[in-house]
């Protein structure tokens, strides 16, 4: 598991996991039903992404992310504190 702490090391870790699967760029951009633009983008590390989107690219490479460091949630249902 990685430490991701900029949009630069989110996209340099999938393109590693990419990469290590056999894919190209387009093909990946397939997959997660994403432009070949943004891939491009993200691998780039460009931070202005669409949140959501980059959740599916990372769940096409058979990812997810784990947060840690965070209260842990107590099954509040979203209301404000």
């Amino acid at each position: 598991m990685s430490t991701i702490r900029t949009s630069q090391q989110l996209g340099q870790a999938l393109r590693a996991a990419r990469k290590q699967l056999g894919l190209t760029q387009s093909q990946l951009a397939l997959a997660a039903g994403v432009g070949l633009r943004f891939i491009v983008d993200l691998e780039a590390g460009k931070p202005t992404l669409r949140l959501e989107t980059v959740l599916r690219v990372i769940e096409a490479l058979g990812g997810e992310i784990n947060l840690s460091g965070l209260p842990v949630a107590n099954g509040d249902s979203g209301h404000g504190a």
